[in-house]
Parts: C-alpha cells; structure tokens; sequence
C-alpha cells in the first residue's frame, strides 16, 4: 500500500493552521512526521483520521481517494483515551467490537496483545490501578487490537521506563516488518531515528524539510567537519580555530568532546585537512582526530525549526509595520 497526502490545507475560522501538506509513505516503512507543538501535527493527523475534513487538497491510498471505512486505522493519540474506571480486557473487546471485529476473535487479539506486552496479569482490572507505564501499554494494545492496516502512533514512549520502551521498540519493529504503514510522531528524535527511514518536519503549518533521512543527514553534513583535541579543551580549540582559521571555516557549535566547523565555499577539504595538521602542530595545539561531521535529527530539527521561526519572526513584524 501506499498512501500519499496532497496539498492538504485547512483553517479554523480566519486562521489557516495548514498551507499545503503533502508527504507519502508506504507500507512496510516508517515516517516520521515531526514539528513543535502547535505545528500542525495533530491536525495533519486528525483529518486522516476523518475527524476533521481538510478544506482542499487530497488523500490516496494506492492512487485511489482514501476511504477510511475501508481501511483500518490504529491511532495512539498524545492525550490518553480509555476508560480509566473500566476492566482492561473488556474495553479492549468493545473497543475491537466497534471495528468490527467478532466477539470471539476481539478477545483473542486482546488476550494475545495484552500477553505481547507483559500485562496480561492485569486483563480483569480497572485501567486506573495500573502503573502509567502500564496503562500506555495497554492503549498500545487497544490501538493494534484490531489488527490495523494504518498505525499511527503520537508519543507512544511516553510514561515508559527502559525495559519497556525495549517492549514498545520491538512490537514497532514488528509492525514494519509485517507490512503495515507506520506514521510515527514524537519529539524523541533517537526514537525516530531508529524506526524512521523518512521524515518530515512541519512548521507553522507548512513542510519545512522531507525525505529520505539518510540522505538529509549526509547533505547537512557535506561541508562539515568535526575536530577534537587530544586534551579536551574544546574552548582553547574553538578560540584557536577562530584565530587562525577564520578564513577556511566557520564554527558552528561545539559539545563537550569536539568542536564543529562548516568550510567556507571554495575551500578544498583534503587541502583544509592539511593546512589544520601543519598550524596545530607549529602552535602546540594537538588534534586528536576530525571527521565529517554526522548531524543527528535533533540537530537537524533545531537548525531548521529555529530558521524558520526567525523568518516567520520577521515577516510577521514586517507585516505588521505595513499595515
């Protein structure tokens, strides 16, 4: 399968909170659908659901208008939505039954998913006296009880401790494994990393940056360069760098091990290479290896995001002065 969101805008009133929405994913295949909070995330998400109806735009499924009634759907909403007072196993049958699954095979689903996800034990109990990391393992099952086509999952890490987020890693493994389209949205970015082989980044209601992730990465990291000493002074190397290399590079950041610098246009790398041994050794500054530079998504997001919000920063004061 393959679904493809396109040019999908909606407003509220006045506010236009999407301006042209568009991505694909297909099935077998993970897509990080990332953005701040208020981004347009939800919204993007709501009306694939059906819940909200998009002004314009378009959603295929295998090139056809996408019917909902025809496809299964699991969605783990951010705000959790069971019945805290209720048996666990038996809202999970209900929940199943409203998909229209048998009674019989509801309860096996909610039996087996409950087991696959170590909470078995409490089948017969009132949501509310589980553990929250419990009680977002059983909303996980609830959303895959009915054997969904279509799995989206908002924060699904959520309240969940380290042997459990193994648990929850392994079963969205499996899912992609099994062929489902997996839509994954968190501000965990290791999170999305692991599972996601495309992303994209909303931002203020508009796709700032799409694709294939690795390809995103190796071009953030094409004229980067990272360069670390030998005695962990990424200050002095920083200030140093500054001095006497301000013509080839500019510093872009450092962390606690290395120093980031991004080579001016026309600066051959091999050449900057050598010209950084040959200063470093004549001013007692030991280099202890550098590399190309491999930008993590959240370094990628931050960069992005915190551009676009000057640039809308500055339009929208722009707009202001104008009228």
């Amino acid at each position: 399968m393959k679904l493809e969101v396109k040019d999908i805008r909606k407003s509220f009133g006045d506010k236009e909170i999407l301006k042209g929405i568009s991505f694909e994913v297909e099935s077998g295949k993970a897509l990080g659908l990332l953005g701040r909070n208020g981004a347009g995330k939800t919204t993007t998400i709501r009306i694939l659901m059906d819940v909200f109806h998009s002004n314009s735009g378009e959603i295929l499924l295998d090139g056809e208008a996408f019917d909902r009634k025809k496809v299964l759907i699991g969605y783990l909403p951010e705000e959790r939505g069971l019945y805290p007072k209720r048996k666990v196993l038996e809202q999970m049958i209900y929940l199943a039954r409203l998909r229209g699954v048998d009674k019989k095979k509801a309860t096996e689903n909610s039996m087996r998913w409950l087991k696959r996800l170590e909470v078995d034990e409490y089948a017969m109990k009132d949501l509310e006296t589980l553990s929250k990391g419990n009680q977002q393992k059983v909303q996980l099952a609830s959303t895959l009880v009915a054997d969904p086509e279509i799995v989206i999952l908002d924060e699904p890490f959520s309240g969940l401790d380290p042997v459990n987020s193994q648990i929850l890693k392994d079963v969205v493994n499996e899912l992609i494994e099994e062929g489902k389209i997996v839509i994954f949205s968190s501000h965990q970015m290791s999170y999305v990393e692991e599972f996601c082989r495309d992303i994209v980044i909303i931002n203020h209601g508009e796709v700032i940056l799409s694709g294939n992730l690795l390809d995103i990465k190796k071009e953030y990291g094409k004229n980067q360069l990272v360069v670390s000493p030998v005695d962990g002074d990424v200050v002095k190397l920083k200030n140093w760098i500054n001095d006497k290399l301000s013509d080839d590079v500019e510093v872009t950041g450092h962390n606690k091990t290395d120093v980031i610098v991004k080579l001016m246009d026309g600066v051959n790398r091999m050449k900057f290479f050598g010209d950084l041994s040959d200063k470093a050794t004549a001013d007692g500054i030991e280099i202890e290896h550098f590399e190309t530079y491999k930008p993590s998504l959240n370094d990628i997001f931050v960069e992005r995001v915190g551009e676009e919000d000057k640039e809308h920063e500055e339009t929208s004061e722009g707009g202001e002065d104008n009228e």
